[in-house]
C-alpha cells in the first residue's frame, strides 16, 4: 500500500519526509506543474509515477516509457522519484537523461517507446517543476487524460505491478543532433545569435544550427541552473532585449532564442526588432505554402488575424484555422487535420512532414527559420518581416489570478460579451463582428481589431492579448476595454508586463 497524498505538508517535518504531497491544482489542462517542495514533494513525485503507469496500462498501451530532465538543480532527483514509481507500476523505462522535451519526444520514435514522461518546468521560474506526457505518439496529454491521472494519484489507485526495469541510454543526444542535422547544408552563409538564457538548449543548439551552416554566436548559452541573466524565456523583454543586443553588436542575420526546455523558439530580426512567433508563423506559412500546394495550418486563438487576410496567403491557396491555446491542444489538432503546421503565438510551433514528425521543437523551427532566409537570398529577416501587411500587437500580458478562481472569472468574461454581442452593445467604440470561444473569448470589433481574454493552462494567471490592423491607438483602445471588463472581477490581480 502506498498512503494517499496530502494537498499539503509541510518541509522539515516527519510528515513530510513519510507522506506524499501533491496539490491538486498542479494537474493542469495539458500537463503538471508543481512549484517543488511548496506544492510536491519527492514521495509525491513517486506517486505520479505511479499514476501514470497504471493510467498507461488502463488506456491499453504498452507499458514502456521514454523519460529525460531538464537543467535545473533539482530536476535529476525528481526524475528518479518519477523513475521509482514507474517501475514500481510495471513500466519499463528509457532514461535519455539530461534533455530539451522535443529530444524526449523523438526519442519514443528513435527507441520505438509509446509512452513519455519529461521532466520540466519549461520557462517557469526556478521553484517549479513538471512533467509533460503523452501515450500515443507524437501527441501528449488533453484534459482527459489528465482528468484521469489526478484521479488515480489522488486516490492512491495504483495497482502496482512486478515487472518494471530501466535501461539507460548513452550519449542519446548525439542520435538526436544527427537526426536533425541530416539535411542539405544552407547555400547562404548565415550568422545567427544562439541565445539559450543558460538553460537546457545550450548543450544542444549552437552545434545544431553550426552543423546546418551557420556561423553562430553564442549567447548564454553556458548552463547554470540559477539563470544569473534572465529566465530562459523568449516571451520575456528581457531575453529578447539581450539578443537585440547581441545581433546588433555582431551585425547577425537573425536571433533565435531558446526557452528552458527548448520546445520554442523566439525571433530577433537583423535590425534587433523582435518578431513576435505568430508573426513569424505567417512568414513560415507564406514560404511553406510556396512549395505544398493548398497547404492547411493551424493557429491558436492568441494568433495574428493575417493567417487569414494575408493577401499571400489567400493567393497561395493556404488554409487556416483557429484552435485552442495549448501544445496539447494544438499538437493534436495539427495531427488531426493532417495539417502542414501548427503555430502558436507562444512560440509552440508543429511540422508535419516533410518538415517534422508533428511535435515541438525549437530546433525545429530553428532549422525552418534558417531555410525560409536560403530560399529568399536577396531578402533579410526585417524585409520578410515588412513585407507583411501591417498589424500593432501586444506581447502576452498575464494578469494574476489563482489557480481558483481564474475559470470562473473567464467564464463570467465569455457570458458579458456574449450578451453584449446579442444586445448589440460596442466594444472599444465599434459593434462586435464576431466571437472566437473555443478557448476564453477572442472579440473582433467591426474594423479588425480584437482582443482575448483566456486562463493560462500552466501558471495562476489570465492571458490577454490585443492586435490592431489599423494603428496603435486602436490596439490600445482594445487593451483598455478588455481590461476595463477584468477589473470588474476583484481576484485579477497585477499584470506581468503591460503596452
Amino acid at each position: 500500500m502506498f498512503p494517499k497524498p496530502k494537498a499539503v505538508l509541510f518541509p522539515n517535518t516527519y510528515a513530510f519526509e513519510s507522506e506524499p504531497m501533491v496539490k491538486p491544482t498542479g494537474f493542469r489542462e495539458y500537463d503538471a506543474r508543481w512549484l517543488f517542495n511548496k506544492e510536491i514533494n519527492l514521495m509525491g513525485v513517486q506517486a505520479l509515477g505511479m499514476g501514470l503507469g497504471a493510467l498507461i496500462a488502463e488506456m491499453g498501451v504498452k507499458q514502456e516509457i521514454v523519460t529525460g530532465h531538464d537543467f535545473r538543480g533539482y530536476s535529476a532527483s525528481i526524475k528518479y522519484a518519477l523513475i521509482s514509481g514507474l517501475m514500481a507500476s510495471g513500466c519499463k523505462v528509457h532514461d535519455i537523461g539530461l534533455a530539451v522535451t522535443p529530444m524526449a519526444y523523438f526519442a519514443q520514435f528513435d527507441l520505438d517507446v509509446p509512452c513519455v514522461a519529461m521532466v520540466t518546468a519549461s520557462h517557469n521560474d526556478n521553484g517549479w517543476t513538471g512533467v509533460k506526457m503523452g501515450a500515443n505518439r507524437p501527441l501528449t496529454f488533453g484534459p482527459d487524460e489528465m482528468g484521469r491521472l489526478k484521479e488515480i494519484v489522488l486516490n492512491a489507485a495504483f495497482g502496482n505491478r512486478s515487472g518494471g526495469s530501466y535501461q539507460f541510454h548513452e550519449n542519446f543526444p548525439a542520435r538526436y543532433i544527427a537526426d536533425l542535422t541530416n539535411r542539405p547544408k544552407l547555400k547562404r552563409k548565415l550568422k545567427v545569435v544562439a541565445a539559450c538564457g543558460n538553460g537546457t538548449a545550450g548543450a544542444f543548439a549552437p552545434q545544431v544550427l553550426e552543423a546546418i551552416g551557420c556561423e553562430v554566436i553564442p549567447l548564454d548559452t553556458e548552463l547554470d541552473h540559477t539563470f544569473p541573466k534572465y529566465n530562459p524565456n523568449p516571451e520575456d523583454m528581457e531575453m529578447l532585449h539581450a539578443i537585440r543586443d547581441a545581433v546588433l553588436a555582431h551585425k547577425a542575420d537573425v536571433g533565435l532564442g531558446f526557452d528552458g526546455d527548448g520546445d520554442r523558439c523566439g525571433v530577433v530580426d537583423n535590425t534587433g526588432e523582435e518578431i513576435f512567433a505568430d508573426k513569424v508563423g505567417v512568414m513560415l506559412a507564406r514560404d511553406m505554402s510556396a512549395i505544398h500546394k493548398d497547404a492547411q495550418f493551424v493557429v491558436d486563438v492568441k494568433s495574428t488575424g493575417l493567417f487569414i487576410t494575408d493577401p499571400v496567403l489567400q493567393a497561395q491557396g493556404a488554409k487556416t484555422v483557429y484552435w485552442k491555446t495549448g501544445h496539447s491542444y494544438m499538437k493534436r489538432r495539427t495531427n488531426e487535420l493532417g495539417a502542414l503546421a501548427g503555430f502558436e503565438k507562444s512560440g509552440h510551433f508543429f511540422f508535419n512532414k516533410p518538415f517534422g514528425r508533428g511535435y515541438d521543437d525549437g530546433l525545429v523551427s530553428a532549422i525552418a527559420i534558417c531555410e525560409m532566409l536560403d530560399r529568399a537570398p536577396g531578402k533579410s529577416m526585417s524585409d520578410l518581416k515588412d513585407g507583411l501587411p501591417k498589424t500593432w500587437s501586444s506581447p502576452t500580458m498575464s494578469p494574476h489570478c489563482a489557480d481558483e478562481a481564474k475559470y470562473g472569472v473567464v467564464d463570467a468574461v465569455v457570458k458579458h460579451f456574449e450578451a453584449l454581442q446579442k444586445q448589440g452593445g460596442q466594444v472599444a467604440g465599434q459593434p462586435i463582428r464576431d466571437l472566437v470561444t473555443v478557448n476564453g473569448v477572442r472579440v473582433t470589433v467591426a474594423d479588425g481589431s480584437w482582443g482575448l481574454v483566456r486562463a493560462s493552462s500552466n501558471k495562476p494567471e489570465l492571458v490577454v492579448v490585443v492586435e490592431s490592423p489599423v494603428s496603435e491607438r486602436r490596439m490600445r483602445d482594445m487593451f483598455e476595454a478588455m481590461d476595463s471588463v477584468l477589473r470588474t472581477h476583484p481576484e485579477v490581480g497585477e499584470y506581468n508586463q503591460k503596452i
